[in-house]
């Protein structure tokens, strides 16, 4: 049955590529059309952490009259591959496969929406794109460098956890393995020397634009008084440098892509509906 004869229901199935099968979440949009929205996830365990926030975003805009796209990528969720045979190419390739899906699925304005790894992929991919479309970014990562960083120090916080000091201090390090062409095992992913060295280039960078397009930058944070970092804000003119219309906020909420639980971040949910619905118009 399609989503048409489905109406308000989400839509599961499998996306055909080259490389195998990707499991893929289309969410209809509910009413008048204002747009489509294709969703990358971030990487590795933070895919399963977030599920719970996406999955009530992703509601929230189809009732608002956003098609909504999910994909799984090589190696992800319910995808076809494993962890270990994911590469950033792949990646970026599957990203648009879900786009030629969603542009020949849905009508209007096109939005990108990427959380955390995602945000990389999502703004490498509007550079690929004939025409730039508008940008959705959750907890932006503007270096992937810094990304890989942060993944494989889980390596040393889980060998102090086992209490495995002397092994630690014998064993050659993530970064060496990865060097050495060898793949590392971390918090239950192999990480492959190629995906390593592919997420470790990937950085964001802002394209030109002449048509005003929209980029929504939103972080959360359990400050009393949440505010952009400084790395966010300086990174930020390089976009309105580039002609792009900025909304850039900080809003209240936990860290829900860190721990494994229950968490809501209904604030940053009621950020991205207001930004996004206040720009967007009903498709012709």
């Amino acid at each position: 049955m399609s989503a048409a004869e489905r109406p308000g229901l989400p839509q599961a199935f499998f996306l055909h590529t080259p490389t195998g099968q990707r499991f893929c979440l289309f969410h209809p949009a509910q009413g008048a059309t204002k747009g489509r929205v294709l969703y990358l996830h971030p990487f590795a365990e933070e895919l399963n952490t977030t599920r719970r926030v996406v999955a009530q975003q992703a509601r929230a805009l189809a009732r608002a009259g956003f098609a909504v796209l999910q994909i799984d990528l090589l190696g992800c969720g319910d995808s076809e591959g494993e962890f270990s045979d994911a590469t950033w190419d792949a990646w970026l390739q599957d990203a648009q496969q879900a786009h030629d899906w969603l542009n020949e699925h849905a009508t209007g304005p096109l939005w990108l929406w990427g959380m955390r790894s995602g945000t990389l992929l999502a703004t490498l991919l509007a550079a690929r794109l004939p025409h730039a479309p508008h940008l959705l970014l959750w907890q932006p990562v503007i270096n992937g460098q810094q990304m890989l960083q942060q993944f494989l120090r889980l390596h040393a916080a889980g060998q102090w956890l086992e209490g495995n000091d002397e092994s630690k201090s014998k064993s050659a390090k993530p970064a060496q393995t990865l060097a050495s062409g060898q793949p590392v095992d971390i918090a239950g992913y192999t990480l492959s020397p190629v995906l390593a060295n592919g997420l470790g280039a990937a950085r964001m960078q802002a394209t030109a634009t002449h048509s005003h397009d929209r980029l929504i930058w939103l972080e959360a944070s359990n400050q009393p008084e949440p505010t952009l970092g400084p790395a966010s804000s300086a990174h930020l003119e390089s976009w309105r440098n580039a002609g792009w219309s900025v909304n850039a906020q900080a809003v209240s909420g936990p860290a829900f892509w860190q721990t494994v639980g229950t968490d809501e971040a209904p604030n940053l949910i009621a950020a991205t509906l207001q930004a996004v619905s206040a720009i967007g118009e009903p498709a012709a």
